[in-house]
């Protein structure tokens, strides 16, 4: 549809429409001085926090860079994994290393991990911060 706002935007409106249906209904409020300023205000802390969100989503993929992780598992006489290796023993292991990271955000580059080796997992911190993850799986 043409014409509409998203929220934070100033529109221009027929007074009728603006008067008997957009403020009745809580959709839109005046664009009167002190309603632009408080959304001036708002704006700015709301791209102040997101900034700071960003910072720390930062920091915490240089973190990620520097662990190294071993995940143990129990192995056949051949060699494979009993089951497979999970975003949630990958979690586990980096809250013991003081990393709490969501296993929802930990994605491996590899379909499923059956065999010892190294392999690289992706962390998705932010929507513009992604850590890469080395981890071994070793015997137990």
């Amino acid at each position: 549809m043409l014409g509409l706002g998203y929220k934070n935007d100033l529109k221009k409106v027929k007074p009728g429409y603006a008067r008997n249906y957009l403020i009745p209904k809580g959709l839109a409020i005046a664009a009167n001085e002190t309603n632009k300023k408080i959304l001036a205000e708002n704006l700015r802390q709301a791209a102040h926090k997101a900034e700071k969100l960003k910072l720390d989503a930062e920091a915490l993929a240089a973190q990620i860079a520097e662990v190294s992780l071993e995940i143990a598992a129990k192995v056949s006489e051949t060699g494979k994994i009993f089951g497979a290796v999970t975003s949630i023993q990958v979690a586990d292991a980096l809250k013991i290393k003081g990393l709490d990271i969501d296993r929802r955000k930990i994605v491996f580059e590899q379909k499923e991990i059956k065999v010892l080796g190294d392999y690289t997992a992706l962390v998705d911190l932010h929507r513009e911060v992604k850590a890469t993850l080395k981890f071994k799986v070793v015997e137990a």
